[in-house]
């Protein structure tokens, strides 16, 4: 098997015990490629496409700007924003797909819930090279000086597809849609 595609082992779960996927999370540390990702996979699949820096409080937003890392009390408001809109997407017959960095699991418990078709795809790398494209790009308010808290605050999660940021975006889309078509 190519180390470029994922094996079986990087699932969540067993093939079969999953519901069919209806909202994808697309997640990991600020410059892994979420947005670039997320927003290719919902292009192909034909979905909606949500970034969740787009549902930030202006708070949250200055704070970052600031060069201040987000706490749970900032986090909260947010990630309930992110699961109401998750919810009523799916609800309305909308499949979605959202970039957020998730990066603990309690965040990402509160996007999940009442989503039981909540796949997550967490996208990592090696710090150097995430450091090298955030530092390329410019962001409208996340400085790459809040890289190094985002890896302290990664609590890499044990379901999730896992793929490396090094491969390119049409691998990388490809390889999700194999893993969420794997159990239907």
């Amino acid at each position: 098997m190519s180390a470029d595609i994922p094996s079986a082992s990087h699932r969540s779960g067993p093939v079969g015990s999953r519901p069919k996927v209806d909202a994808i999370v697309v997640m990991g540390v600020s410059g892994c490629g979420k947005s670039t990702v997320g927003s290719a996979l919902a292009q192909r699949l034909g979905w909606q496409f949500a970034d969740g820096d787009d549902f930030h409080p202006p708070a949250n937003v200055e704070k970052m700007r600031a060069g201040q890392a987000l706490d749970d009390h900032d986090r909260a408001p947010w990630l309930a924003a992110l699961n109401a809109m998750l919810r009523a997407s799916v609800n309305e017959g909308r499949p979605v797909v959202l970039a957020c960095s998730a990066l603990r699991q309690r965040y990402r418990d509160a996007l999940a819930q009442g989503m039981p078709g909540l796949r997550f795809v967490h996208l990592h790398g090696e710090p150097d090279l995430i450091g090298e494209r955030l530092a390329a790009r410019r962001h409208r308010y996340m400085p790459a000086s809040l890289l190094a808290s985002q890896f302290a605050t990664l609590e890499p999660p044990t379901h999730a597809l896992r793929l490396e940021v090094s491969m390119p975006v049409a691998v990388l889309v490809d390889a999700i849609v194999a893993d969420c078509q794997s159990n239907e």
